[in-house]
């Protein structure tokens, strides 16, 4: 039993790796975003779905770690420049921190239960889509609630709200491209989930949630 449980120790070190490098490469260079038409559809959050998938909500959060770090590295002004994270950041670097960087950890451990709870009950390849599509949303999700929570209150984001709805101005802020991010999130982890599945890289275990 031991040599098989350091293999599987290996294979989720080499799958970590590869999938941090991915991301980093991802987040600090233009491939991370595909432009269709007016369209900016990022791709960072699909190394975390797969994280979720083979390595589970602890692989998912620190995927989500390694994300959130490259966000708050670019608020800094860091490997790119994000405006917003400029101006959040010199507001409070601590709540950006927490905004930045909490919540994806938040959002790529709640990704690995999603794929542990609906491949007890899905064939692979709709678990695999339906935690890509999670993985996008609860980024979007947690990102603009954590935003709003941290500095709502701020004459900046005020200034962005401008008195309308908070539901219009998250559906405004966020736009179409939240949406073609979670079916691109979809697509990407059904393709990837299933050959991972067939490489022998996913193991599903039926009592793994009530295993933990």
């Amino acid at each position: 039993m031991r040599p098989r449980q350091n293999l599987q120790k290996t294979k989720n070190l080499a799958a970590m790796s590869l999938l941090t490098a991915l991301l980093i490469v991802l987040s600090m260079t233009p491939l991370g975003y595909l432009n269709i038409g007016p369209l900016a559809i990022t791709l960072n959050v699909i190394p975390v779905a797969i994280a979720g998938i083979v390595l589970g909500p602890k692989g998912g959060a620190i995927l989500g770690a390694v994300f959130g770090m490259t966000s708050f590295l670019q608020a800094m002004g860091i490997g790119g420049a994000s405006a917003m994270g400029l101006i959040c950041f010199e507001i409070s670097p601590l709540l950006t921190f927490v905004h930045r960087v909490l919540s994806r950890i938040l959002a790529g451990y709640l990704t690995g239960w999603i794929f542990r709870l609906t491949s007890k009950y899905c064939h692979i390849a709709v678990s695999s889509a339906i935690t890509g599509f999670s993985a996008a949303f609860l980024n979007t999700l947690l990102f603009m609630a954590s935003l709003l929570l941290c500095f709502g209150n701020t004459e900046y984001i005020k200034g962005l709200v401008g008195g309308q709805n908070i539901l219009l101005f998250v559906c405004t802020f966020v736009g179409i491209n939240a949406v073609f991010e979670m079916i691109a999130g979809a697509v990407a982890s059904c393709a990837l989930g299933s050959a991972l599945y067939r490489a022998k890289m996913i193991h599903i275990n039926k009592d793994s949630v009530q295993k933990g």
